[in-house]
């Protein structure tokens, strides 16, 4: 395997995830509501019209699972052109990777940069400071963002396992 293609690879899907993210959520914060912590999401609706929100409805599931199928077939890029000669390496590439964003995710953008970014607050929620700054909320989420980023790894691993080596 390139570890340097490895390092690139992960530098670039960083970037594009940010993009992914940091875009739709300046235009309009209420894209990614169900992100955010409940105590901000309440503070919100009292002020406007309530949305569904939590992450079992058909919105929020039609939005990770499209980001899962984009996942999967990045995944399936980068362990092809890191050079990963069977399951297992193709597994720890694609979930060295995943670990890598979703940790930068919660410790970068989650814990710094939205947290002090008053650009990204939901309308009438921008005096909650301290809600914005739950660095426990944000290491839980990233913890659920671990265990969901084993399917699609898991997946790809194994078609590229099954279809290169």
């Amino acid at each position: 395997m390139n570890w340097t293609i490895i390092v690139i690879e992960a530098l670039v899907l960083t970037a594009l995830f940010t993009a992914m993210i940091l875009i739709p959520l300046v235009k309009n914060p209420v894209w990614w509501i169900a992100d955010y912590p409940e105590d901000i999401q309440e503070e919100f609706f009292k002020t406007h019209e309530r949305i569904p929100s939590k992450f079992f409805t058909p919105a929020v599931l039609l939005k990770k699972g499209m980001a899962l199928l984009i996942a999967l077939a990045l995944l399936l890029l980068v362990v092809w052109l890191a050079g990963a000669y069977d399951f297992l390496s193709a597994l720890c590439v694609g979930y060295g990777i995943w670990l890598f964003i979703d940790w930068y995710d919660c410790f970068f953008l989650d814990w710094v940069l939205f947290a002090n970014m008053k650009s990204v607050r939901l309308p009438g929620t921008e005096h909650m400071d301290k809600a914005y700054h739950q660095k426990r909320y944000h290491f839980v989420q990233s913890c659920w963002g671990m265990l969901i980023g084993l399917i699609p790894c898991l997946i790809g691993a194994g078609i590229y396992a099954w279809l290169f080596c």
